[in-house]
């Protein structure tokens, strides 16, 4: 993450991106893949030694949720179940569904570990490893109502009750985040927060609406610019996974 008055923020994100293109001729640092992301937040993107880099600029918001996902996957345990869940449904939507990569009008890292957050935070008490958080991740999010409600970690919320962004029910499930966690953690970071960004305090509504926890008028989703192909992926991912289970339970019953 870089630093700079709002005014440079654009001439510098061009001047890395110049400065990492010039890198790419001198083989000893590899720089490969430049590019420069145009978008309401400026990014560099680049790849150093086959590892991805992404260079953001005037982004509080970043290390506030990284703090904010470290405190979560404590405060949730089992192992780091958080975080293994996240990786494993990262890798799926990666490689195998081709759905993750803002820069793309698809889903943001940020965004698909707030969808896992959403499933681990209100079905808690049934998953008990990553491979039933990707279970249960593929089915709910296959079957939601993605017209009229939003994603929030709590539960869905009604489009049409916004401003309100309070989810009204989790399908009679408890929380394992209370409100008053979120509310401390919100108010840790607000000031910080407004310092660096602009903008409307209204939650624009995108084709995929998913609500961050640090800031309920910052949709998670605009970055996706079609709504069908996200939905198509979930459920061939979906059926896939169902296949793969038959296939298991097929290969271990035969062990027997």
């Amino acid at each position: 993450m870089v630093l700079s008055h709002q005014s440079m923020e654009e001439e510098l994100a061009r001047d890395v991106c110049t400065l990492l293109q010039r890198e790419e001729l001198d083989p000893e640092f590899q720089v490969n893949d430049v590019q420069y992301i145009h978008a309401q937040v400026k990014l560099v993107k680049c790849s150093v030694k086959n590892i991805s880099v992404d260079i953001s600029f005037n982004q509080m918001t970043g290390p506030s949720a990284l703090c904010f996902l470290e405190q979560v996957d404590q405060l949730i345990g089992q192992d780091h179940l958080f975080k293994r869940s996240c990786i494993l449904i990262k890798a799926w939507c990666f490689y195998e569904s081709r759905i993750l990569g803002a820069h793309h009008g698809l889903i943001s890292t940020y965004a698909l570990q707030i969808l896992v957050l959403n499933i681990i935070n209100v079905f808690h008490s049934s998953l008990p490893d990553p491979l039933a958080v990707l279970y249960k991740f593929l089915d709910y999010y296959n079957a939601f109502d993605w017209d009229n409600y939003c994603v929030s970690i709590n539960g869905p919320i009604a489009i049409s009750s916004f401003p309100q962004t309070d989810s009204t029910h989790n399908n009679g499930n408890k929380s394992l985040l209370s409100q008053e966690f979120l509310r401390n953690f919100r108010d840790m970071f607000a000031f910080p927060m407004k310092e660096v960004e602009n903008g409307a305090d209204e939650f624009p509504i995108k084709h995929l609406n998913i609500v961050d926890p640090l800031k309920s008028s910052n949709n998670l989703g605009r970055s996706v610019n079609k709504e069908l192909p996200f939905l198509m992926e979930l459920k061939g991912l979906e059926k896939y996974l169902r296949y793969q289970e038959k296939q298991w339970v097929g290969d271990l019953r035969s062990s027997l």
